[in-house]
């Protein structure tokens, strides 16, 4: 169940829009909402995994279930959602929070994308906390937000299921903490990809198959905008490595 303390009266309308439109294409097992005694409530269908986040930093149990291949049919699935969202959908919609504490992992380990469709109803707070969250893209320093900063969003997952680190972690040393700074640069040198990839893998995955994961992070996360590619092309990649890699 997710509580939505921000949504004004005012916004109702627009909320009971979103749940809608959104929930029929990617969250079959939404189960509705509650606008009733000043509560703002979405509730999910149980997800027994609970979220990405949980399974890769807090259950030892379900992460023991995240070999490479099913890290690669999760970042697929999480991919092919944002893709519905941005180039499927109408109107388009952007994300904007979304980050590893909002894909919840049903009992069968499918990833389903929760805060979809409310965007507009976000508190103006809601981009620092992304920004505070390892999430953010450069440019929401600068007030702007478009499509391309729900993809360096999506590229921040996919290092999460690359190394197994948190996007921030502030009991790391200072050059460490945010995720992303830290492994920018390592992503082109291969010896030092290995050295990034999760160790409960326990070296466990494809070597061809880490270098071409560690090409779309890349270009998920480039600082400009401009240079991220559409959801689209990220789903073709990623189609093409569990293709040609289909067991761990």
């Amino acid at each position: 169940m997710n509580h939505l303390l921000c949504i004004p009266v005012s916004a109702v309308s627009i909320f009971r829009l979103s749940i809608w439109s959104v929930s029929l294409r990617i969250f079959s097992s939404s189960l509705g909402y509650c606008l009733e005694h000043g509560e703002r409530l979405l509730v999910y269908n149980y997800c027994g995994n609970g979220t990405l986040d949980e399974a890769l930093n807090l259950d030892d149990e379900i992460n023991k279930k995240l070999s490479w291949n099913t890290r690669m049919i999760l970042a697929l699935q999480a991919a092919k959602a944002l893709e519905y969202l941005h180039e499927t959908h109408q109107p388009p919609i952007m994300h904007r929070t979304f980050k590893s504490c909002n894909l919840l992992l049903s009992d069968d380990l499918s990833v389903k994308v929760s805060d979809c469709g409310l965007s507009s109803l976000m508190p103006a707070n809601s981009v620092v906390q992304l920004q505070n969250s390892g999430y953010g893209a450069p440019e929401l320093d600068f007030g702007s937000y478009s499509y391309q900063s729900d993809v360096y969003s999506f590229g921040v997952v996919m290092l999460r299921l690359l190394t197994g680190r948190k996007a921030y972690d502030r009991s790391r040393p200072r050059g460490e903490q945010y995720l992303v700074r830290w492994a920018f640069t390592q992503l082109y040198d291969i010896d030092a990809l290995s050295r990034m990839v999760d160790p409960s893998l326990k070296g466990a995955y494809p070597s061809k198959s880490l270098s071409r994961v560690a090409d779309i992070i890349s270009l998920c996360i480039q600082p400009e905008p401009e240079f991220r590619p559409p959801m689209s092309e990220i789903v073709q990649k990623l189609v093409s490595i569990i293709q040609r890699h289909p067991n761990p």
